[in-house]
């Protein structure tokens, strides 16, 4: 039987569905990969209404203090002083999930937030984890497809995530993590935050720095056991959500300390790990946290549609002194979270007044769309350049170039052939012997549904990162 090729919504032929196009190995994704933008757009618009990831959720509003002085690394004004405030809004949900799924369940969990700054909004989209399960946006909508339900019964399916992970050993080092204790959160306010991705301060002398984003509970790291959140699964399924609520209306406000690591610019080029590839991690020892801030949230939302519900967020909304790296991960979700809320909500979603900025006026040429339920900006003009006083860009804003090298390819974004073991297997060894026997019972736990040939790959894969982890876990099965 002839092997089916695969093509675009239009049949042209597909060259590689692995690996976006960017400008050259570690450069940007580029506009022209119309296969990866068709695959993103699609994938977005495959539920309706809710989300199609991080559906449920519970929200807060808080407010970020800068405790420490960075302004040798960014010229954002959010960090300008220390003891400055800024009012912050808060989402945190589980990954694969629909709106009535329970909160207990094994999975990643997203840490949103929505900082209110003078200089527009700062929408800080991470999650509990500082690594992903794949470094290339092009791969997302199928993983998520493995997450999901099974196309043929509409039931969770062990099969698909495993034959997934087996033949992308990018995903080690988060199954790793999904797996192990910190699989399941005691609840909000006990578990950590990361922007995951690397992203790039700018400061006052146009000067750029590659920084990681960490949010670490002052309320200390709990974890649920499998038993335990399985059980709540059934008896209360809002678990977190009512939790969160609960604590706020008493006044224990839960807090986070907010730190960064720095690289500069220059030492990207030789760091031993890829500093953009989302499945790893920079170590600490390499670049210590420095602590930034503190964000505590302290108030609860009055109507769970208006401001939960509605609310959106977008990586590409940073404002100056603050912005992007070639993270390919993250340069797709620049386009593909702002074209999911338009989707979603419509394309006026961020004159919404949980969405829009608080600290500063919104001044631009976009008029109409549905829902525009403000004066659509008058009788002011609705192009640019214009004579009548309309605004206009302001090169002062422009970001130091970034230099790029190299060809126009669809490539493989790692260095050695170990590259993607050595991390999970460090992880591995950094647990105590109880966590590594739970870690591992979890897996046989799901991986025992898979196919036998399944499970031999992911054992070959666990055995390559640590031999006691693979062989732990061939026991077990």
């Amino acid at each position: 039987m002839a092997e089916k090729k695969l093509t675009t919504a239009a049949g042209i032929p597909v060259s590689d569905n692995q690996t976006s196009l960017t400008a050259g190995e570690r450069g940007p994704t580029l506009l022209q990969d119309h296969h990866l933008l068709e695959k993103l757009s699609h994938f977005n618009r495959e539920r309706i209404p809710e989300r199609v990831v991080h559906a449920k959720a519970a929200g807060a509003h808080g407010v970020f203090t800068v405790t420490q002085d960075i302004a040798k690394y960014t010229k954002a004004k959010i960090f300008s002083k220390i003891g400055k405030k800024t009012e912050v809004f808060g989402r945190f949900s589980t990954v694969a999930g629909e709106k009535g799924s329970a909160d207990t369940v094994r999975d990643v969990r997203g840490f949103a937030l929505k900082f209110y700054t003078e200089e527009g909004n700062w929408d800080m989209v991470g999650n509990n984890t500082p690594t992903f399960f794949i470094r290339d946006a092009i791969k997302f909508p199928d993983f998520i497809h493995t997450q999901k339900r099974d196309p043929k019964t509409n039931a969770k399916n062990d099969t698909m995530q495993w034959d997934f992970w087996s033949q992308v050993p990018e995903s080690l080092h988060q199954v790793t993590i999904l797996f192990s204790d910190r699989g399941i959160p005691k609840g909000i306010p006990y578990m950590n935050g990361y922007g995951s991705h690397t992203y790039s301060f700018i400061n006052a002398n146009n000067e750029r720095f590659w920084v990681k984003f960490h949010f670490k509970t002052q309320q200390g790291i709990q974890c649920l056991y499998q038993e335990e959140a399985d059980k709540l699964a059934g008896e209360d399924p809002d678990y977190h959500a009512k939790q969160l609520f609960e604590v706020i209306e008493k006044g224990k406000y839960p807090k986070w300390t907010f730190s960064i690591q720095v690289m500069p610019e220059k030492e990207a080029e030789n760091y031993r790990w890829n500093p953009f590839d989302l499945t790893k991690v920079w170590p600490h020892a390499d670049y210590p946290l420095i602590e930034v801030g503190v964000l505590e949230m302290n108030k609860n939302p009055e109507n769970y549609f208006a401001e939960v519900e509605q609310s959106a967020f977008s990586p590409a909304n940073v404002p100056p002194g603050i912005s992007f790296s070639p993270c390919k991960m993250l340069q797709a979700r620049i386009f593909s979270y702002a074209d999911a809320q338009r989707y979603r909500i419509g394309v006026n979603f961020e004159r919404l007044p949980i969405n829009c900025p608080h600290a500063t006026k919104v001044n631009n040429y976009q008029r109409d769309g549905k829902m525009r339920f403000d004066d659509n900006s008058g009788s002011s003009p609705n192009y640019e350049p214009n004579s009548f006083g309309g605004p206009k860009a302001d090169p002062a804003y422009k970001e130091p170039p970034l230099k790029i090298r190299g060809d126009a390819d669809w490539y493989e974004q790692k260095r050695g052939v170990d590259d993607d073991y050595i991390q999970p297997g460090n992880l591995y060894r950094l647990l105590p012997t109880d966590e590594q026997q739970r870690l591992i019972q979890n897996i046989v736990r799901s991986l025992s549904k898979a196919p036998k040939d399944i499970q031999k790959k992911m054992v070959e894969h666990f055995r390559r990162a640590d031999k006691d982890y693979g062989d732990g876990i061939a026991k077990g099965l």
